[in-house]
């Protein structure tokens, strides 16, 4: 059985409908974080992508909206730079509660 990989990438969309806009943010708010208005950085499994994808679509316009998936390498998510406030994905944490 082939092993699922981690993606890590930027989701930058134009929705012109104020009605699909705030369908596929909320659709975005349950893959990754709003890092702006319009873009969520995810981090997700190859068939969890796929998911998304197929909820974007059903959502979307393809006449009147645009969807960009930005693939993003673990060496070069590494290097980003931030300046001023900035929202950034972070390494999922274990917690003990005492």
């Amino acid at each position: 059985m082939k092993k699922d990989f981690t993606m890590n990438m930027i989701v930058a969309y134009d929705i012109a409908d104020p009605g699909r806009l705030q369908k596929i943010a909320k659709v975005m708010k349950d893959y990754g974080l709003r890092v702006q208005k319009s873009i969520f950085e995810v981090e997700v499994e190859e068939i969890t992508f796929r998911q998304m994808r197929r909820r974007v679509e059903i959502i979307m316009s393809r006449a009147e909206d645009g969807v960009k998936y930005f693939p993003l390498c673990y060496r070069c998510a590494d290097t980003l730079i931030t300046i001023g406030l900035c929202s950034v994905m972070r390494e999922k944490e274990d917690y003990l509660i005492l």
